[in-house]
């Protein structure tokens, strides 16, 4: 595991363009500058170092296999990779049978510390907000159902087909409105951003 500090989310964002294209220097880079804080943020979910190893690698095979869909518009690159690394861990929670609670304040609360780069200013903290506001606002203009389906391919990441296994639904409806769920992401945070 590397140095616990994370470059900037430009560097990342470089990094994942290059595992997108299968480039293993790239994705090494990426893995070196970011493992060690996504270590200790799986450690804290489960508790048990065996566990958030297996859970941070099933997370970087997610993210290598994923990196062409990761859209800069819609997440930090530090944020999108320690949602998926979250959704390895909880996947794990479940198989081990652990019902350990988890208190949601308590644990928002712990991945913002855990994201907060100490080298960002507040101006850099201040867009991040912005960022994830305007994000929240969007997603909540989409219909419920078209929400829980985006939720899940994104932040859950599921495949398509999970996703219409888990929701009951045809495999191409949940294409259609994961599309244009996504368009209208994308056009309401262009609008968010000509303001």
């Amino acid at each position: 595991m590397s140095d616990p500090r994370t470059p900037d989310p430009a560097q990342l964002r470089t990094w994942l363009h290059g595992a997108a294209r299968q480039d293993a220097a790239a994705f090494r880079q990426l893995y070196d500058a970011t493992s060690a804080k996504l270590f200790g943020f799986a450690l804290r979910i489960l508790g048990r170092r065996e566990l958030a190893e297996e859970a941070l690698q099933d997370g970087y095979i997610a993210i290598w296999n994923n990196a062409a869909s990761y859209q800069s518009h819609l997440a930090a690159p530090m944020t999108w990779m320690t949602t998926i690394v979250r959704n390895k861990a909880f996947d794990l929670l479940q198989r081990t049978g652990n019902d350990a609670e988890i208190d949601a304040d308590q644990f928002d609360a712990r991945i913002a510390d855990a994201l907060r780069d100490p080298a960002a200013t507040p101006i850099d903290s201040l867009s991040l907000s912005r960022d994830a506001r305007a994000l929240a606002y969007c997603m909540s203009a989409l219909e419920g159902l078209h929400r829980q389906v985006l939720g899940l391919a994104f932040f859950h990441d599921l495949s398509h087909n999970d996703v219409a296994q888990r929701m009951a639904l045809p495999i191409g409806t949940v294409k259609t409105w994961i599309r244009r769920s996504l368009d209208k992401l994308k056009t309401c945070l262009a609008k968010g951003e000509r303001r």
